[in-house]
């Protein structure tokens, strides 16, 4: 009776270590992959800071808001990139960081928004690829032939500002 005993008690410990083993090794798996999605966040997030900077017509902010973005895109490690993120960020950073150099450059309204355009497209190209952690819309500004991305399907209009806040609608639904 002792040693069935002692057989059980062995068991039950042995498959306990297992199932707790088994779980740590799920969960670093789980966060290895929450890691990787994340990796192109932050470029979105200051993407939306600069968009809602030039809604507010508010050159300084657009620029420091630029300054932002490209800290945001220096900071990616590529390395962690799935196959298909990797491929598209590669073919924008450049772009991506020269659009962000440029707006940050400058105080200049006119030609932050002008830039913007560059920015937008670039940044939904890669966004198509690796989607945002929530809904964007992608708007269009017929009167600037303009595209740019929101997390508010409401227009707010960063070509023209308070002038023509609501100028444009939603053309397409990234989720």
């Amino acid at each position: 009776m002792k040693k069935s005993i002692a057989t059980i008690v062995a068991v039950i410990t042995l498959f306990t270590a297992n199932i707790i083993q088994a779980n740590t090794f799920k969960t670093e798996a789980i966060t290895i992959e929450i890691v990787d999605s994340n990796q192109l966040q932050p470029v979105y997030d200051d993407y939306f800071t600069v968009k809602d900077a030039l809604i507010k017509s508010d050159s300084k902010l657009t620029s420091a808001k630029a300054k932002d973005l490209l800290t945001a895109i220096s900071a990616v490690k590529m390395d962690k990139l799935k196959s298909d993120e990797h491929t598209a960020w590669m073919k924008v950073m450049k772009k991506l960081t020269a659009d962000a150099k440029s707006i940050s450059a400058t105080t200049d309204l006119k030609k932050q928004r002008e830039t913007f355009k560059s920015l937008s497209k670039n940044t939904y190209d890669l966004i198509k690829v690796s989607k945002s952690a929530q809904v964007v819309y992608k708007q269009y500004c017929p009167m600037a032939d303009a595209d740019w991305l929101s997390k508010e399907k409401a227009v707010k209009n960063p070509y023209y500002g308070s002038s023509m806040l609501t100028c444009g609608n939603v053309v397409e639904t990234i989720k």
